[in-house]
This record gives C-alpha cells, sequence and structure tokens, in this order.
C-alpha cells in the first residue's frame, strides 16, 4: 500500500460528506498537478486558475464516481481520474470561449494533408516548449495538446471539439509548423545570445 493512501482515502470520505477542510487540503495536494494541465491549454494565468477552479467543483461534485479501489496507489489514481475531469474542463473551456472567435481555423476542410514528424530540439527547456504551445492560438494549442500530450486520435478529437478531421488534422499541422518556427526562432536567439 502507498504511504499516501490513507490521507488520501481520510480526504475523499470527507469529501463524500462535503467537509469543507477536507475538500481544502485536497485543493492543495492537486492544485500544481491541476494547473500544468490546465496551463498547458491557455496563455492566461487567469484563465488556467478558473478552469483548476471548475475543475475543482466538478470533482467534488462527482467524487462518488472515483473508484477508490481502482489501482494499489490511490493519488496515482485519482490523479489520473481527476486529469480526465481537467482535460473534459479545458475543451469546455475552449467551444465556449474560442471556436466562434477561431472559427475559420476550425472549419478548414481537407483529409489529404500530411502528418509530418516532428524534429527535435534537446537543447530547449520543458519550460520553453511549454511557452511555445501556449503562445499558439486557441484551435492549435487545443489540438496539438489533445493529440501530442493526451494521445487522442483525430477522430475522437473531431467528436469532442466538433469539428471534422481534416480540420483536425490541418490544426495539428499548422500548429507543428508553428512551434517549429518558434522554436528554431528561439534556439538560433539563445545561440546568439550565449555561445556555448
Amino acid at each position: 500500500m502507498h504511504t499516501d493512501n490513507p490521507k488520501v482515502a481520510t480526504l475523499i470520505k470527507g469529501c463524500l460528506v462535503n467537509d469543507r477542510n477536507s475538500q481544502k487540503e485536497l485543493y492543495y495536494l492537486l492544485r500544481g498537478f491541476a494547473m500544468k494541465i490546465c496551463y498547458r491549454y491557455t496563455n492566461a494565468q487567469e484563465e488556467s486558475e478558473e478552469i483548476v477552479n471548475e475543475g475543482f467543483v466538478k470533482l467534488f461534485k462527482n467524487i462518488h464516481q472515483f473508484d477508490q479501489q481502482r489501482q494499489d496507489d490511490m493519488l496515482l489514481s485519482l490523479k489520473g481520474w481527476f486529469k480526465r475531469i481537467l482535460v473534459n474542463t479545458c475543451i469546455d473551456h475552449y467551444r465556449k470561449h474560442h471556436a466562434s472567435v477561431s472559427g475559420h481555423l476550425l472549419t478548414y476542410e481537407s483529409e489529404t494533408i500530411p502528418d509530418k514528424s516532428e524534429t527535435g530540439i534537446d537543447v530547449l527547456s520543458y519550460k520553453e516548449i511549454i511557452e511555445a504551445v501556449r503562445s499558439l492560438s486557441p484551435a492549435y494549442r487545443t489540438v496539438f495538446n489533445l493529440f501530442v500530450i493526451e494521445g487522442m486520435s483525430h477522430e475522437e478529437i473531431s467528436r469532442q471539439l466538433g469539428i471534422s478531421v481534416g480540420a483536425s488534422k490541418s490544426n495539428l499541422s499548422k500548429a507543428r509548423d508553428n512551434l517549429r518556427k518558434l522554436l528554431l526562432n528561439k534556439n538560433h536567439y539563445n545561440i546568439y545570445v550565449s555561445p556555448q
């Protein structure tokens, strides 16, 4: 049994009866984890916090659906369950706030866009890559995160976002191209500023 399991089990039991202290402790236990996920989907700290808070409301409202027996490490299991809630909340947020603004990106039809392979830039840090992802347009950023980070297929993304499979492929292709340009420019800039 994982060492955090008794504490997590106690917090979950408290949340099941709407105990505010248990909810507060669970919030602080999972907040950093939740922010990292939501931060990938937004380009504003305020927006990330809004989605995180919405995710926690859903977590507390649906905590009775969490299967505590699913795996030995209860915290890991809870994080996996909560991650799905957060990703779905990010998708809902995107649909509500960005789909109509970026409508031209979402309706682009083309089933023949090639899926270009990514080129790795080993010298960049995780933070630099996440910042580059966050600088993409909402449509590109959302499809990129769902495909690359969450492992969804274009068909699943199409259903989740209410766009065509072609639009999903197009947005991923354009996101990768834009990221490549952003990261290569950053890489060249870093080389000129601080030669090795």
